[in-house]
């Protein structure tokens, strides 16, 4: 796929108040600092289409992306850690979980995972509600260029493995890093394919 439009649309924290669902549509999520919006950036190949912080907890609003004119990327808040109030994220948790519950067009959550550290409960169990909500989603592990090749492939092993005792079929996996831009054109091929079949 080639990238030929990618603007940003709007942002809400309604999901009455999304883009008409006519469309198929992409969300992002994951932990705070997974580099989500880095790699949103590599992907489109632009250099701020996402806002990228040092600080955990940025994105705080559903934000939609138009992507060539024929899908919808959407940047989803983070969970886990954030420096912000309980209050806010008891809130971000009921934005998120309508959003994935009623978003008629949603196509797939691509969940995004640090490659650098072993299975997390907090992401087991958000991958756990979406698989009991018949929600598809990917694994997108991240940062892949921040160690060895080798450490990699131990650590997603592991992660593989952990899934393999509460899932009967794995769901898809994708290896990448927003500095090299390895798994660009996987996950790209992912949405076209998955596209094409919503076309037809």
């Amino acid at each position: 796929m080639t990238i030929h439009d990618a603007r940003f649309l709007m942002s809400n924290t309604q999901v009455e108040l999304c883009p008409p669902p006519t469309l198929p549509e992409y969300a992002f999520i994951g932990r705070s600092n997974v580099g989500k919006s880095s790699l949103i950036n590599m992907l489109m190949q632009r250099k701020a289409l996402a806002k990228t912080s040092s600080t955990p907890g940025k994105t705080q609003v559903i934000n939609h992306f138009l992507i060539n004119e024929s899908w919808y990327l959407v940047d989803l808040p983070g969970y886990g850690y954030a420096k912000v109030s309980k209050t806010s994220r008891a809130e971000w948790g009921k934005m998120i979980n309508a959003y994935l519950r009623r978003r008629e067009n949603l196509t797939c959550v691509l969940v995004l995972l640090d490659s650098r550290h072993p299975p997390q409960a907090i992401d087991l169990e958000f991958m756990a509600q979406l698989g009991e909500e018949s929600v598809p989603f990917a694994m997108v592990f991240t940062k892949t260029d921040k160690q060895s090749a080798s450490q990699t492939r131990t650590l997603i092993a592991r992660f593989l493995a952990k899934m393999g005792e509460s899932w009967d079929e794995l769901p898809r996996h994708f290896i990448t890093s927003a500095e090299t831009a390895v798994g660009r054109e996987a996950v790209l091929a992912f949405i076209t394919d998955v596209n094409t079949r919503w076309a037809a």
